[in-house]
């Protein structure tokens, strides 16, 4: 299970890693990570790395939505340390994560935190 300090629970932090985080999108989910880039009060820790999870209808029924956040509950756990603190990860499970494997699943994960940890490539200057 991953840690209540770790989990995205306001509306607003949600909004904030969709709309002004990178995106990484995979055959089974979509991530959104906003890095913590934040500066905070000097003498204190930064905030810790946050995750949610956004699991629609469209992924099946009750009881298959909850599968598929349990195991990316349980995947980010093991990952979100390697998140640069303060950062909002958001993780969208597409229709095919209901019956995707669970190391499918996972190196869909990996793959999308790999390429938005990557650095962003530079910017094209407008001719």
């Amino acid at each position: 299970m991953l840690p209540s300090e770790h989990r995205l629970r306001r509306r607003e932090d949600f909004a904030t890693a969709v709309r002004r985080g990178r995106r990484a999108g995979r055959p089974l989910l979509v991530v959104h990570l906003n890095s913590g880039n934040d500066p905070h009060m000097p003498g204190e820790s930064a905030p810790s790395a946050r995750a949610g999870f956004v699991v629609s209808k469209a992924v099946g029924g009750a009881v298959q939505r909850n599968l598929v956040k349990r195991r990316l509950r349980h995947l980010m756990r093991d990952r979100i340390a390697g998140l640069p603190p303060g950062s909002l990860v958001v993780v969208r499970a597409l229709p095919g994560a209901a019956e995707a494997e669970f190391d499918r699943l996972s190196g869909d994960l990996d793959a999308a935190l790999r390429r938005l940890s990557a650095p962003s490539p530079p910017s094209k200057a407008p001719r």
